[in-house]
């Protein structure tokens, strides 16, 4: 093979390579966003120059968040992203997800809270539509499992008490902990909110199954029915 025919390094592998080199010697400290986006969009084209899009990205969507949670199809729209550089892009969240979901399993949520509110806002947060999410714990509050069971419009989720049991039931779930997300980014309660709280804990409770929180997640942080004293007066009104 003669010189001239030898491959040479594309360009911007240098580039690449130093925020390789980076984020292994220090995190992610001093990264620029759009930084961040670029090496998740090497990820899916590693010869490609992803510097120009990943500002693109942001410049559109704002924040790395908001990139991070764009549609597909949204992201197809900015030039330099297609669907083979989405890879990376949708890998990580994914990922994180199921790390924080593996992290909360199997212990008590109830005296772990931080873990749990930072599953959840990771999991529900950001979402355009309403998502009501149970948790199922053993005898011992520890986590079983978690599913989201229903997913709603903008405004509202229909929930329906007798899915919600049949589904604790089939986890075989000795109490439950409920969560949903507010696309307002307001977590106050509606009055529909403390309605279906009422009347999951009153269908659980025929079944002998404990509901020990329901929380409502914002962008402008969460409310707990229990910390705010709502929990015992409805499991005082419902007995």
């Amino acid at each position: 093979m003669t010189e001239n025919n030898k491959k040479r390094p594309h360009k911007g592998e240098g580039h690449r390579q130093r925020l390789r080199d980076r984020f292994l010697k220090s995190g992610l400290d001093g990264f620029h966003d759009y930084e961040i986006i670029e090496l998740l969009l090497a990820l899916g084209t590693p010869r490609k120059d992803c510097k120009d899009a990943a500002k693109a990205a942001l410049g559109r969507f704002k924040t790395l968040q908001n990139v991070l949670d764009a549609a597909p199809a949204d992201l197809c729209r900015v030039a330099g992203i297609g669907p083979k550089n989405l890879f990376g892009l949708k890998l990580v969240p994914a990922v994180s997800r199921r790390y924080l979901q593996q992290q909360l399993k199997g212990k008590m949520p109830l005296t772990n809270s931080r873990e749990l509110f930072d599953y959840l806002n990771h999991t529900i947060r950001d979402r355009k539509r309403e998502c009501f999410v149970a948790i199922y714990l053993d005898a011992r509050n520890r986590v079983i499992a978690d599913e989201i069971l229903f997913t709603g419009t903008v405004t509202a989720s229909a929930v329906y008490p007798r899915e919600v049991v049949k589904a604790a039931l089939a986890h075989t779930a000795a109490a439950v902990i409920f969560a949903h997300n507010h696309p307002s980014g307001d977590p106050a309660p509606s009055p529909d909110d403390m309605a279906i709280t009422k009347k999951l804990v009153r269908s659980c409770g025929l079944m002998g199954i404990t509901v020990h929180e329901h929380l409502i997640i914002g962008t402008e942080g969460y409310f707990s029915f229990a910390d705010q004293g709502h929990m015992a007066r409805i499991n005082a009104d419902v007995a």
